[in-house]
């Protein structure tokens, strides 16, 4: 795999496969993130198509400003899916766990997992934007500590502070669930 810094500047000169490459390496991060904030299968991957057509028509404005290319797409899925929701006078949710695929046929545990993940998205919608966002960057779109930092403004310490508040949260809300 070429470096970012490579790839990213072939794209700018208007090499196709470059920007092909940059699709294949972040898409699917592009997209868990976008289907954990919209929960609709289908509408998240039309909004992850948008990111990459709104990045290739102003990738020559994409400048290295001590952020990483990712951090840059991740603002702009995160715009478009707050544009899209603000549109959308109804938002039909799909369960998350439709996007997830079962590696065995077992009812039960299909069944307990379905319910394991929708008892996270319900008590994730009770944490603040910033600790939902930063949960989304984290652990759907698997970013590091670092790139999430730069991909929502702020100091790495902040988002350790905002992890770990979400987790904490996260934890009382499920184990307060669990004694139910």
């Amino acid at each position: 795999m070429q470096d970012e810094l490579s790839l990213v500047s072939q794209a700018q000169q208007g090499n196709k496969e470059a920007f092909a490459q940059l699709y294949e390496n972040y898409f699917n991060k592009i997209y868990r993130y976008v289907v954990l904030k919209m929960g609709n299968r289908t509408e998240a991957e039309d909004v992850t198509q948008q990111v990459f057509l709104k990045a290739l028509k102003s990738i020559y404005s994409f400048k290295w400003r001590g952020t990483p290319f990712s951090a840059w797409l991740f603002r702009i899925a995160h715009n478009l899916v707050v544009d899209h929701l603000r549109k959308s006078s109804k938002v039909v949710m799909t369960p998350l766990y439709e996007s997830l695929p079962s590696s065995d046929g077992n009812p039960f545990l299909i069944t307990e997992s379905r319910l394991d993940i929708e008892r996270l998205r319900s008590a994730t919608k009770q944490l603040t934007k910033a600790q939902q966002e930063v949960i989304s960057l984290r652990f759907a779109a698997d970013l590091s500590v670092a790139e999430t930092a730069k991909a929502i403004g702020k100091s790495e310490g902040a988002v350790k502070a905002l992890q770990h508040s979400a987790t904490v949260a996260l934890r009382k809300v499920l184990l307060v669930g669990q004694e139910q």
